[in-house]
């Protein structure tokens, strides 16, 4: 309806209208975001129920190549996750058995490899019947292994191969050398001072050494202990008495004995080229230290044992049943380079310790020791008086820290007795009842006797005054020519 103006009149409810309409609309909006808002929050939760219930759903999520760098795995640990999550396969009884019994073989393979390799370094060193124990112990079925069985059956081939003695006929051919302190530093020992003519006499290079070893093994000699060469047994009549030994080895091989004197490294050697002691290296051989000219220790192969030890680790076909050498100490200045005769020493107690576990190592390693009196005097003008005194004080300083020991050394290579036939000086049967068995002296030439109640077997020096004033001595055993430290001088 139009007024008289021809303008539209509004109805008189107009505003009222627009409220309603606009009241509604926003009714409807907000009815629209209600719903919207629920749409998400469910999706939400539906998405969430997904990635942490449901599996193998959010593996590759946003990451459909799989690979490291994608917005969910800035670190590459999807393939980490994925093993996790796999489940191991289960595997049947069969398999499992299957499993075992590969398992057992290779168990059975190395404990074969490991005995045959100690086995053959047991027959290299003639113990064939060591050798065959230890193959043995690998159980009662150790025949059902033909690696085992035919190591054996090698063993037993070999050791009929072998003769008593080997290249000798008795074991008075049987040679037995010795020395004594070797000389590491020629130029100190050789340096023309109170000592050096007597070291020229006495003492042997280490060069000169080594190259006598060298010989002997090429020339086909190998080392054996005393103990070899005349055994303590039973008699026909049941009583104990020593017999000579059946060494067996190879036919082109000859059996001797090694030994060393004074191994006590005296005061009057220091710091004049020879070693200070024997010590135990770090791996637990036997050797010996030296000091050097910057003030430093040095271990190392500066005397016999050690160097026995490298060239027998090197040939272990020179030593019968792993048997070394004879260490003959004294006892007034120590032993083995500790002052072990002095309580007065604030390391005494300490040394006496430090000794007797060093015995025990070289004993473990094949070495054997004796007495070669507490005092080093000639024990043939000596009164019985005086063997008794040195004899037993040598018992208590020395006896007591290196263990029992049959072996007597003579100081000088001086016999207690001229006799050949049997010892009968009260000065023997004292040193018997200590338990003294082998007797040494020196001699040029090899000697034994055997008797049944004590063995007596010579010695050969082989020093500077063997090589140098009398060399046809050593003929039979080196070509000295190849031997003679040309550092040495001549002899005055």
């Amino acid at each position: 309806m139009a007024d008289k103006s021809g303008f539209e009149q509004k109805p008189k409810n107009t505003g009222s209208i627009m409220n309603t309409n606009n009241s509604n609309r926003f009714k409807n909006k907000k009815f629209r975001n209600l719903l919207i808002i629920e749409a998400i929050v469910l999706c939400i939760v539906i998405a969430g129920y997904a990635y942490l219930v449901l599996p193998g759903f959010h593996k590759n999520s946003g990451n459909k190549s799989g690979k490291p760098g994608s917005s969910l795995n800035t670190t590459g640990d999807n393939n980490k996750d994925n093993t996790k999550d796999t489940a191991e396969p289960t595997l049947t009884p069969e398999q499992q058995e299957a499993q075992r019994i590969e398992e057992e073989k290779k168990a059975a393979e190395k404990k074969i490899s490991d005995l045959i390799t100690k086995a053959d370094r047991m027959a290299l060193g003639y113990d064939y019947d060591g050798a065959i124990d230890l193959i043995k112990s690998f159980g009662a079925n150790y025949k059902d292994y033909e690696k085992l069985t035919n190591a054996i059956a090698g063993y037993e081939a070999t050791k009929q191969t072998l003769e008593p003695l080997g290249a000798y006929d008795s074991v008075d051919q049987i040679n037995h050398i010795f020395f004594h302190s070797l000389i590491a530093d020629t130029k100190k020992a050789f340096d023309g001072d109170y000592e050096a003519n007597g070291y020229n006499y006495y003492m042997t290079t280490i060069s000169e050494f080594k190259a006598m070893m060298q010989q002997m093994y090429d020339d086909g000699y190998v080392l054996v202990s005393i103990h070899d060469v005349a055994k303590k047994g039973k008699g026909d009549d049941g009583k104990t008495k020593f017999k000579p030994g059946n060494i067996m080895l190879p036919p082109d091989k000859k059996p001797f004995v090694l030994s060393q004197d004074d191994v006590n490294y005296y005061e009057y050697m220091s710091d004049d080229g020879f070693a200070s002691r024997i010590v135990i290296d770090e791996n637990g051989r036997p050797s010996t230290e030296m000091k050097l000219d910057d003030g430093t220790v040095s271990v190392g192969d500066y005397d016999m044992v050690p160097i026995v030890e490298s060239f027998i680790a090197e040939h272990p076909d020179f030593s019968y049943k792993g048997a070394k050498g004879i260490i003959a100490l004294t006892g007034y200045e120590g032993s083995m380079g500790y002052r072990t005769n002095d309580p007065t020493s604030p390391t005494y107690k300490q040394d006496r310790e430090t000794v007797k576990k060093i015995a025990e190592v070289m004993k473990e390693w094949g070495w054997e020791f004796a007495s070669h009196s507490y005092g080093h005097r000639d024990m043939f003008k000596a009164t019985n008086s005086f063997t008794v005194k040195d004899t037993d004080r040598w018992m208590k300083e020395v006896g007591e820290l290196i263990g029992p020991t049959d072996i007597y050394i003579f100081p000088f290579g001086i016999d207690i007795e001229t006799t050949l036939g049997h010892y009968s000086s009260d000065k023997f049967k004292y040193l018997k009842k200590l338990g003294f068995d082998y007797f040494c002296g020196v001699y040029k030439d090899p000697w034994i006797q055997v008797h049944d109640d004590y063995v007596r077997m010579t010695r050969r020096p082989l020093d500077g005054q063997a090589m140098l004033q009398f060399p046809e001595r050593l003929k039979d055993l080196f070509d000295l020519s190849k031997i003679v430290d040309p550092s040495r001088p001549e002899l005055k």
